[in-house]
């Protein structure tokens, strides 16, 4: 199966900047797009609430792509937060673990969405599976790697006698280049639809809207998010991961 022949797509929506960007460019290229977010005890727990926001906002804005946008499905991931000690699922300072990686590293959670993602899309129809996993400034994950990627979509078609195509638009693009392909999909509507609308904030702060979004501007990913808005404001590029 290539691209051209795949006509349906489900995207791993969280209601952060990257998936979101995900999304239009699902939209921008898929007859029908069906979105798919996780509730697993995330700190963070907000960015669920900008799913729909962020849906009827592309909607509203983008007739023509909100005509491809179908069904939302939510699940509830609650076990993988109940065996995750992390800074994503607990109320503990962010820091680097021992193992070199960050202790915002979820074990296993791409893993478990991608398996979950792909029985869904089983279900309906679907042949693509597109997510926001990133190597450019992923902080290390193992998980968001383009090798984790393609393995799991070995491992997918082979359990489940299928052809599902796994997509990474934003694999080898660092956050500059993230607001500059939702640019390129949408232009300054999109950007700001993006800025306004999602959240990335690792500690769940709304209450203040800065330049690049709503966030605590404090913590790795506000960071990250803040120094690539404004390489991109720039020109420039952002490759310094979040730790």
């Amino acid at each position: 199966m290539t691209r051209t022949e795949a006509k349906g797509a489900l995207v791993l929506f969280s209601g952060g900047q990257d998936s979101a960007t995900c999304l239009a460019w699902a939209l921008d290229r898929y007859e029908s797009v069906e979105t798919l977010g996780f509730d697993y005890g995330q700190r963070h727990r907000v960015e669920l609430e900008c799913r729909e926001s962020f849906r009827a906002a592309i909607a509203r804005t983008f007739p023509a792509w909100g005509e491809r946008l179908g069904d939302d499905h939510m699940i509830d991931l609650s076990v993988l937060g109940s065996i995750s000690d992390t800074a994503m699922t607990r109320e503990i300072e962010i820091e680097t673990a021992a193992s070199g990686l960050p202790n915002t590293f979820v074990p296993g959670r791409n893993l478990m969405f991608m398996q979950i993602a792909a029985a869904i899309a089983y279900r309906r129809g679907l042949k693509v599976l597109v997510g926001g996993m990133c190597e450019t400034d992923f902080s290390g994950y193992p998980d968001c790697r383009d090798d984790t990627m393609k393995a799991l979509q070995v491992a997918l078609n082979l359990g489940m006698d299928t052809r599902f195509l796994l997509e990474t638009p934003l694999m080898w693009l660092d956050k500059a280049d993230t607001w500059r392909l939702a640019e390129k999909l949408g232009g300054e509507a999109l950007v700001d639809m993006v800025r306004v609308e999602t959240h990335t904030c690792y500690v769940g702060e709304r209450a203040e809207l800065h330049a690049w979004g709503f966030g605590c501007g404090g913590c790795p990913a506000c960071k990250l998010r803040k120094r690539g808005y404004e390489a991109y404001l720039a020109g420039e590029n952002v490759t310094e991961a979040p730790l």
